[in-house]
């Protein structure tokens, strides 16, 4: 199966490293020119995975027609971009693997449900779970969801993709992998603002399981099932990016705790913080579903500007109640 991966940033780099890993030819689809040719010239994307020595199997094109050659597409653009690149894309009935976390601005839609709603003929699949990528890029022992409603196509996806130091995990819930992803960057966010405060672990742990409890509450009302969220692409990608300064998530709101700006914080990232856009957007989709999520609210009200001490003391302040709630 021949593998066209979309986005050159360093997770987009990392899934072609792990495609290649046999020597089979991968294409890499970057915006970035200088990408485009560091792959090229010295097999290294130097600009996002400086760290990684790449395989002379990945090759590199800024033209998107040039991956109409790949019968399966990775598709690792930032989640608000995703709609932008697929329509520019004739796919027809190939798999979408799709590796963004986040939802769309506007619509409220997954990412899943975007790529479905532009190629209602291709299969929709989701590669989600705790992976930083230069630990990846590296091979270092990592495990994470392929979620597809089509069994084949799941199983020739993970045969494709797996590797001994990657372990594919296999699942039908595709809306249950989407929102572990696309939450647990909103939650991270939260986490560094701890860290950042000066709060402590307590604080910390605290938070990740009641966001935890946040996240299962707004999965299951979009249709997820509890034990999706409780595994690798939930639960398992939440206490990594929750506890690691790797994760870009965690480092914006690492600086929101230290009461810096999310304007200079955004202005400052070459990469995208996608939690900081998911955010404002998990909101209104949590109001539309009748969902209580008192933590994502906070992060909102912090990128919005809201001094640290009041979104505290608001959090610390609500009244208390049964913990199933």
């Amino acid at each position: 199966m021949r593998i066209g991966v979309i986005g050159g940033g360093a997770w987009g780099t990392a899934l072609a490293q792990v495609a290649a890993a046999e020597g089979e030819p991968v294409l890499l689809w970057a915006r970035e020119p200088e990408v485009v040719d560091s792959i090229n010239r010295e097999h290294r994307n130097a600009l996002f995975l400086p760290s990684a020595d790449l395989s002379p199997a990945i090759a590199a094109t800024a033209n998107l027609d040039d991956l109409r050659a790949a019968e399966a597409l990775l598709v690792v653009a930032p989640a608000q971009h995703v709609r932008a690149v697929l329509g520019a894309l004739d796919v027809g009935a190939r798999p979408l693997v799709l590796c963004a976390k986040g939802i769309e601005a506007g619509t409220r839609k997954l990412v899943g449900e975007v790529a479905a709603e532009l190629h209602p003929g291709a299969s929709i699949a989701v590669l989600s779970g705790p992976t930083f990528a230069h630990e990846v890029a590296a091979g270092l022992p990592t495990a994470a969801t392929l979620a597809c409603a089509e069994a084949d196509v799941r199983e020739a996806l993970i045969a494709r993709l797996a590797r001994p130091a990657f372990r594919l995990y296999a699942s039908d819930d595709v809306t249950g992998a989407e929102i572990g992803g696309a939450v647990k960057n909103v939650l991270a966010i939260a986490c560094g603002v701890v860290e950042g405060a000066g709060l402590g672990q307590n604080a910390r742990a605290a938070l990740i399981a009641r966001g935890f409890a946040e996240m299962t509450r707004f999965g299951l009302a979009r249709g997820a099932r509890a034990e999706t969220l409780a595994g690798l692409s939930g639960l398992g990608d939440l206490v990594l990016t929750c506890s690691s300064t790797s994760s870009r998530n965690f480092s914006f709101g690492l600086g929101l705790g230290q009461e810096r700006s999310a304007a200079e914080l955004l202005a400052d990232r070459r990469t995208v913080a996608e939690g900081a856009f998911t955010a404002p957007v998990l909101r209104e989709a949590a109001v539309e579903a009748g969902v209580a999520m008192p933590v994502a609210e906070a992060v909102c009200a912090l990128i919005e500007g809201a001094p640290v001490p009041a979104v505290i003391a608001d959090l610390l302040n609500r009244p208390l109640r049964d913990e199933r709630g």
